[in-house]
């Protein structure tokens, strides 16, 4: 099976967009996708294609997993997540331990998009989340992004108080993927609670990364928008 949907993504892959998918996800030397081999699906398409291998072993994922090439690593996130949503609480625990297991490879912002706040944030939300603060203490970028973007589950629940903690251990970051998760995460709040996205931005405004206060302040009006980028607020 696992060879058979190797040969499906291959045939419906694009030199063209290889091309402008390995410019946009920074794949030279020096840049945070170094080495990432791109062969050019759309994510819509890899969707409809892990639909129909969603009952692939976690043994077989892992061999996409590893593998340089963008898309199938997407492809094994996006079946995996799939596993997840049909799976009944033990398996539930067993997917989300395989998934830690593999952070390392993980290593796009797209794949952790994808994937975090369904398998993360989900089996976490109603238990202790001492992992999350872990990953946010990694010396890996992508570990840290997984941390804050996995919030998004527990925002959307409108609990807050974990994305705050873990954005203000990232808060002095120095990687522009982190810092735009950050204020990404942070505007997610300020759509469901804006007092309370205020009450931190005040008390952190010395120390927000410009990028992350430009997200987090993305749905404001106008004049209070020009009021925290003047620090006029």
């Amino acid at each position: 099976m696992l060879e058979k949907l190797k040969k499906e993504l291959q045939k419906n892959s694009s030199k063209e967009k290889a091309e402008i998918y390995s410019k946009f996800f920074k794949t030279q030397k020096g840049e945070y996708g170094e080495g990432d081999i791109f062969i050019g699906l759309t994510v819509p398409k890899q969707r409809e294609i892990a639909k129909k291998y969603s009952n692939l072993s976690l043994s077989k994922i892992q061999q996409l997993l590893k593998s340089k090439i963008h898309e199938y690593r997407l492809t094994a996130l996006l079946i995996i997540c799939e596993k997840y949503k049909k799976a009944k609480e033990e398996e539930k625990a067993n997917i989300f331990n395989f998934y830690l297991k593999n952070t390392k490879k993980i290593n796009n912002w797209d794949l952790v998009d994808i994937s975090a706040p369904n398998i993360v944030g989900n089996f976490l939300l109603d238990k202790k989340k001492s992992v999350l603060y872990n990953l946010a203490n990694s010396s890996n970028l992508w570990e840290k992004r997984i941390a804050i973007v996995s919030t998004l589950y527990f925002i959307q629940k409108k609990e807050f108080e974990d994305a705050l903690a873990i954005s203000e251990i990232l808060l002095k970051d120095k990687h522009s993927l982190i810092h735009k998760a950050v204020g990404w995460m942070l505007r997610e709040i300020g759509k469901r609670n804006e007092p309370i996205l205020e009450d931190f931005l005040k008390f952190h405004y010395k120390i927000i990364p410009r990028t992350t206060l430009r997200y987090a302040i993305e749905r404001f009006e106008e004049s209070k928008r020009k009021e925290y980028l003047g620090g006029t607020f």
